[in-house]
């Protein structure tokens, strides 16, 4: 196949898979570079300060890949963040330049609606300027059972207490037979789906996910790429559905899903093609800003490759780093340690050639100048 010939048109699915597999690195990197400079002609590159916390570790969904959460009846491990707690968190990221919470936690069967309305009513009276980027789709769908309303209702409701946009989080792979294997409990790709389409009419911005390198194949990787360019295609005019695209490979260290993968003799795709971690990460980079031709932003995920990978995948397509991860806690359960001062934020982004540019979730710019002086050289 002439990969020279696929960089200006929507990929087929066979084009797709083929090049992801069989192109060099090399015509990888140039396709996706052209291809993120028609989205951004700039030199620049987005970040942002923003703190993750979990609401609960308690959850049903069961993931075999998760090490941080907790089984309801585990009353001894389980914990609920409280308003005093999220009090002092906020005041530790607006001193740092944060003005977000990226809010997650597990599919807790005690926390209804009128929970999260509660809460993110009273996170505003403690900063009416917080941002709140909170839960994903299957916290959605699964409020929305347990409170007997829709999903539509449940969004709705969400939105009117000030929540301002939605995660992609819980997508891992949009396969049912990959879900059923590492997140039984979790809603379907379908129901994933919905509940995204639905944000997207409502007008709210979200982002999407892939979480890859555990029990797929090649050929499920791809067709989540195409779920969601689908998806994004299918977005109200005027709306910026999926404002931006984030994949890292799944951390597998001592997690139930690492010990039935070695029991059942299963290996990691990339190694049948003997890529390591990370061109596995950069092609997948690649990839994403090459068949998302409508969605503008693609992220490098730091955090589970470090921070010279994702240095390196700003020349395969990412044109965003994302956050410097304030707070990090589920990563982190599966042995992975890596962190960013935003002074090391921007030395890294012009160290790869280009210039940082500090963001909101919006991507809208935020004025470094009225950052304190010690967080921007």
């Amino acid at each position: 196949m002439n990969f020279d010939r696929l960089t200006m048109k929507e990929l087929s699915f066979s084009e797709a898979l083929s090049l992801y597999e069989n192109a060099s690195l090399e015509e990888l990197r140039n396709m996706a570079d052209a291809a993120r400079y028609s989205h951004i002609p700039q030199k620049r590159v987005s970040w942002q300060i923003d703190r993750n916390v979990n609401i609960t570790n308690a959850c049903i969904s069961g993931c075999r890949f998760c090490n941080f959460h907790c089984k309801p009846k585990e009353k001894e491990k389980i914990f609920v963040t409280t308003l005093d707690q999220y009090r002092t968190k906020i005041v530790e990221m607006r001193s740092l330049g944060g003005d977000q919470l990226l809010l997650q936690g597990g599919l807790h069967p005690d926390l209804d609606i009128d929970y999260y309305e509660t809460l993110f009513r009273e996170l505003k009276k403690i900063e009416p300027s917080l941002k709140l980027n909170a839960l994903g789709p299957p916290e959605i769908a699964f409020i929305s059972r347990i409170s007997g309303i829709s999903c539509e209702e449940t969004l709705r409701r969400l939105y009117d207490a000030g929540l301002d946009s939605l995660p992609g989080a819980g997508a891992e792979i949009l396969s049912d037979r990959v879900r059923k294997i590492i997140s039984p409990g979790k809603p379907t790709a379908a129901q994933w789906c919905s509940v995204m389409e639905i944000a997207h009419k409502m007008g709210i911005g979200t982002t999407a996910t892939m979480v890859y390198g555990h029990v797929e194949t090649m050929e499920e990787r791809i067709a989540h790429l195409f779920t969601i360019r689908d998806l994004q295609s299918r977005k109200p005019e005027g709306t910026s559905g999926f404002r931006a695209f984030i994949s890292w490979p799944m951390q597998l260290k001592g997690t139930r899903l690492a010990a039935m993968m070695e029991e059942r003799g299963l290996q990691l795709p990339r190694i049948a093609y003997g890529w390591s971690e990370k061109e596995e990460f950069l092609r997948t980079i690649a990839i994403s800003r090459i068949v998302l031709h409508n969605i503008t932003h693609i992220q490098a995920s730091w955090l589970t490759v470090g921070i010279e990978t994702g240095k390196k995948a700003l020349h395969y397509g990412a044109d965003d780093m994302g956050s410097i991860m304030i707070e990090e806690n589920v990563v982190s359960a599966a042995g992975v340690s890596n962190t960013i001062t935003a002074e090391g934020m921007h030395q890294a982004i012009r160290e790869a050639g280009f210039e940082p540019w500090l963001r909101r979730q919006d991507y809208s710019p935020v004025d470094p100048s009225k950052l304190r002086n010690q967080l921007i050289s």
